[in-house]
């Protein structure tokens, strides 16, 4: 589990060539579903069209729900979106390129799927041959109402008994797939010119609006990673300490029991600094508080601040002094 687990973390990063592989990644395996499926139409009035379609859009739901799940920056953008300023104004620059890259690569599966269906045609049959003006084909002229509906049904079922002598399933089969083909390369061909005068009219435009919403969206992504990772960071060597005071407090009791106690500086060395200052539950939600409600703001030329909450650095108390108490002891900044 932990190696999935990575490899998850891994797909989630904010590189844009994974990225670009997670989706081309979707569009395949949207068409190796497609391929896959065992397409079988109901062939009866009041489910055709609900069962075609059904197939043509649902599936595509799923796999642009399926793209904003996988894309890291999905959930990034809504937590930039509905931030508090503080004392950082959020950019709406930012937010629309955001934006606009999550949904540019979610919806490459789900268009893929679309235009696969379609040049196929067995959904748009499904769907639409019960909708057919009967009077454009010679073989239900003398027929009545209610039995051209169930001919018209039953034509993307071509074993079925009543249409396999009928010499006008076929022509409807090749009426409904020609406009279902001709709708799918149409489609194809305006997403082509679509992505072809976004690639060449882009230099036209100012390049500086664009670099800047990239580099910040970059930055915010970082950012957040950095700032989860030194707070696992900092609950690992919270709760190293907790224990180790716990253990500390228990010394009597455990000594009957001859167990060898581990000293509390062992394995923390390097990360002391993260403690000081932040050494107890108070602390750490009023840190976390400040960090959503007041993010500072993006100024290099502060980070010889300190912040409110890490004042003058003083060590945590000995263990020695800990060891009257039974329970965790409470430590607070000097």
């Amino acid at each position: 589990m932990d190696r999935f687990r990575m490899i998850f973390q891994y797909f989630q990063s904010n590189s844009e060539s994974v990225m670009n592989g997670i989706c081309g990644l979707l569009a395949l395996a949207s068409v190796k579903m497609y391929t896959s499926l065992d397409f079988s139409c109901p062939c009866l009035p009041q489910y055709n069209m609900a069962y075609g379609l059904g197939i043509m859009f649902v599936p595509p739901i799923i796999l642009f729900l399926c793209g904003l799940i996988l894309n890291r920056q999905s959930l990034v953008m809504l937590e930039e979106w509905r931030r508090p300023p503080g004392h950082r104004k959020k950019d709406q620059a930012v937010i629309r390129y955001m934006c606009s890259s999550i949904m540019q690569r979610a919806m490459v599966a789900p268009v893929v799927w679309i235009i696969v269906t379609l040049l196929d045609g067995k959904c748009l049959i499904c769907a639409f041959s019960g909708s057919l003006d009967p009077q454009k084909f010679v073989g239900f002229a003398n027929v009545s109402t209610e039995q051209v509906q169930q001919l018209l049904a039953k034509v993307p079922c071509k074993d079925d008994e009543l249409m396999r002598n009928n010499t006008s399933r076929k022509a409807v089969s090749r009426y409904l797939r020609c406009w279902s083909q001709a709708l799918g390369w149409s489609i194809l061909l305006i997403l082509i010119i679509a992505a072809f005068l976004a690639r060449w009219l882009r230099p036209c435009f100012s390049q500086a609006t664009l670099l800047q919403a990239r580099h910040w969206s970059n930055y915010i992504d970082i950012e957040q990673k950095i700032f989860e990772d030194t707070c696992c960071e900092h609950s690992r060597l919270f709760a190293h300490k907790c224990i180790l005071h716990f253990f500390e407090s228990m010394q009597q009791e455990i000594k009957l029991h001859s167990f060898s106690l581990p000293r509390e500086g062992e394995g923390a060395e390097g990360g002391e600094g993260l403690l000081q200052g932040i050494t107890d539950h108070d602390q750490v939600n009023k840190l976390l508080k400040t960090w959503y409600y007041e993010k500072p703001p993006l100024d290099v030329s502060q980070a010889h601040q300190r912040h409110p909450l890490v004042r003058e650095r003083s060590p945590l108390p000995r263990a020695e002094n800990a060891r009257s108490h039974s329970k965790f002891p409470q430590h607070t900044s000097v």
